[in-house]
This record gives C-alpha cells, structure tokens and sequence, in this order.
C-alpha cells in the first residue's frame, strides 16, 4: 500500500469508508521506514509490535464502526523526547542513553485513545537545543529537497518521516521554532501551539517556561486534526474566515532584516498573492521585539542549564561541543536575573498585543535564511552558533510573546510564510491558516 504522499486526512476518510485496512496501511509504512531508512537517520527506533497491536484496534472499531475519530488507524511519528512506555526516550543524547519510561506522555496517550497508530522515535538535537537539526553524535537526518542541506530543528527527523513518505504525519516540540524551522526547511506545515495549551507531562524538557508540543503535517487540516487528537480542541475549518475578512500586520522589525534573498523574495510573492486573494495588509514596527530578545537570553538559557546544567557538569564533552556551549552560557545568570526577565517579559507581551490589536494576525519570514550545508557547519563551531541564532531568530518572537504560530510552505523549497496569533487563539490560527493556504503556496 502507497501511503507516500497521501494526507493523514484522506487516510482517515478512506479507513472510515472501508477502503483502507489499518493493519495493511501500518505494515506498510513498518516495511517503507525499514527498506527506505536503513541507515536509520530518520527513526531512532520502531515500535512496531505496538503499531501492529493498534492497528488491529482500529481495524476491529472500523469493522464496528465506532471509530474514535477522525485519525483513528492512523501512523504517526513522534519525536524521541515523548516518553514512549517500554521503549527508549533519550531526547537525541548520550547523555540519556538506555533511559526507558514505564509510561506515556499524555499527548502520546490522548493520541492512543483518537485511535493513531506509533510507528516509532524520530531523531532529534541534543536535548533539543539547535534549530539546525544537525546531530553528530546520533544522527543527523536528511532533507530530502537539499541533499546535504541541514534539515532544521530540533524535530529533524519528525519533518525528515514526512518528507520521505515515512509516516503521514510527525509530532515535534517548539521551544524557539523546533516545529517551525524542520517544517519550513522541508516544505511542510508545523504548529507551534500556546504554551501550556498541550500538556508536557512525560516529555523531556528543556525551557519548561517554553515548551511546547505541535504536529507536522501536509496540510492545515492535518494539522488541525492532530491539534484536536492531543486534546488541544477543534478546529471547525469548514468556518474558516475568507482572507477578504483578515487583516494582517507584517512585522517588520527584527524579522525582516538580514534575510537571505530566497526567503524574502519568497516571503513577499506570497504575501502578494495573499492581498490579492483580498485581505489587507499593513506593516508595522514593533519597538518591544528587541528587548525581548535581550530577555530571551536570558531566560532560555537559565531554564535549559537548570534543567540539565547538573548532568552536563557530571559528564563534559559529551554533548556536541556547540550545543554544550550553548547550555554553559546559562550557567553564570542569576535567579534574581530571571525573575526580573521575566516580569519585563510579561510586560512587553501585555504592550505588544494591546498595541496591535486590531490585527487577526501577524506575518513574516519562517527563516531568515536558506537551509545551510551539513559539512560546512561541522567544520567550523562558531559559524554553527552563530547560523543556528541566525536560524531561530524569527520563529523564536512568537515563543518570546507567548503567542502560538503557523508554518505555511510557499512556492519555494524551504521558504516558509510564519502566520502567528495571540496567545490562547490556537484554533482561530488553523482557521487562519486554512485560509491562507493556498494563497502562500500558489
């Protein structure tokens, strides 16, 4: 069965109508994931007794019809820092190597009782702290559109098992754009949700004041379909509102500047099509991002050293030496530092969004810059930090607002059109997204 470029939607309608047998569509994708990734750069291990076991569930629910919704039968792929019961979580890292679970982390366990299938871990970044998606000491995963080319992360395997026709869709975390940049630089959907919509309970933290967990998908409705299936809510698309009803803000301060020409020009035909399609656009400056920034370096790197500095500082060298780097930066700050950041950070989210808020929503480059060459950045660690910040500037406004946000792929390979809304409108941004869709891709 050739699942490789159908939708998890259209599997779901198919298993529904009795044209798709589940246990046939999870063999399958067992079968592609094991002949297509026998180097195994894209999953880091199978649960393939489990898929099999709720393939059979689903294909019994199907024969009853009393499917549990819309996803049931359904593969998925999860990130490797979603505890897996029984099944080794190791978040990409030595560090945590042989580290088993004895239960699942409730998104995975809400997503079992909509009926998705496990088909296994995916690769990820050490500790999920590198937006590249480059891993040296597990494996780095491969962009299929750039050979080569970095993958983005840290879900880099989530966005490589939809790329390559190896799940129909991926979960992934977002802490600075860990959803966003792998779904830009692979031509894909990613919804980095509201902080705290989605629980995070039995995923391996890194910045708990801003984890997040979202899907990556083909589509906005799978998208929103796997929203629904974690316990985020429903997405009505069918009331999606027409872009002629939108009005957008393009934000231009911080996120427009250095751009590489590929995401720009991107970024500016597809925001032409989109006021053609009638909705109005304005720019703005936003005066409160940079300080924001200079709070986020604060705040990102004392939560990621208090939640692994400990372990790091028991076992140096072992992260790769970038990523190690980037955790120590937090060791020095202050909780006093923190505190205070975090209360100037409040601050500016109240400013930004009362200031701006006639707008439905607000729009910019996914990435400043195009996916840069694997060889090129192991070469040569300073420039991997400093691509790496380059990399994550844009996605990281919306984890700094606390805001949630939307990858929408564009014309062109690995340039993405960022859509983000308030804080807590997560299903009014799929119904946003829904609309702009076609209009970034045309």
């Amino acid at each position: 069965m050739d699942s490789t470029n159908r939708t998890a939607a259209e599997l779901g309608r198919e298993i529904a109508a009795g044209r798709i047998d589940p246990v046939a569509l999870a063999e399958s994708c067992l079968e592609a994931i094991r002949s297509q990734d026998e180097d195994g750069r894209i999953y880091a291990r199978l649960t393939g007794e489990r898929a099999l076991e709720e393939a059979k569930a689903a294909a019994r629910r199907a024969r009853e019809g009393r499917l549990a919704g819309p996803l049931d039968g359904v593969p998925v792929s999860w990130k490797d820092l979603f505890d897996t019961a029984g099944t080794a979580t190791e978040s990409g890292t030595p560090l945590l190597a042989g580290r088993i679970p004895d239960k699942d982390a409730e998104v995975l366990r809400r997503a079992g009782i909509a009926g998705t299938v496990c088909l296994g871990k995916t690769h990820q970044t050490e500790l999920a702290f590198s937006g590249l998606g480059i891993n040296p000491n597990t494996a780095t995963p491969p962009n299929k559109g750039m050979p080569g080319h970095a993958p983005g992360g840290s879900s880099s395997g989530a966005a490589a098992s939809l790329a390559h026709g190896l799940a129909p869709i991926a979960i992934g975390s977002d802490t600075g754009g860990s959803v966003r940049i792998p779904a830009c630089w692979n031509s894909l959907v990613g919804l980095k949700t509201t902080h705290g919509v989605l629980p995070n309970d039995g995923v391996v933290p890194l910045c708990p004041g801003f984890d997040t967990v979202g899907p990556l998908a083909r589509t906005v409705e799978d998208a929103a379909l796997m929203f629904a299936a974690l316990g985020g809510g429903e997405a009505d698309l069918a009331a999606a509102p027409s872009p002629a009803d939108l009005r957008l803000a393009v934000v231009e301060t911080v996120a427009l500047e250095n751009c590489d020409a590929v995401q720009s020009g991107a970024f500016e035909r597809s925001l032409a099509r989109i006021e053609a399609a009638g909705a109005r656009v304005e720019r703005i400056t936003a005066g409160e991002l940079p300080e924001a920034f200079d709070l986020g370096a604060i705040l990102f790197p004392y939560e990621a050293w208090r939640s692994w500095g400990a372990l790091i500082a028991e076992h140096p060298g072992v992260l790769y030496p970038p990523v190690e780097l980037r955790f120590r930066s937090g060791e020095p700050i202050t909780r006093a530092a923190y505190d205070q950041a975090w209360q100037a950070l409040g601050q500016l989210r109240r400013n930004f969004f009362d200031r701006f808020s006639r707008y439905d929503a607000f729009v910019m480059p996914t990435v400043a810059i195009q996916p840069p060459r694997v060889d090129e950045l192991l070469a040569d660690d300073e420039r991997f930090m400093a691509v790496n910040l380059l990399g994550l500037r844009n996605t990281r406004i919306a984890n700094l607002l606390g805001s949630c946000a939307l990858n929408l792929p564009t014309a062109t390979y690995a340039a993405g059109l960022q859509v983000m809304a308030r804080p807590g409108e997560d299903v009014r941004l799929l119904q946003i997204g829904a609309a702009l869709e076609a209009a970034a891709k045309a």
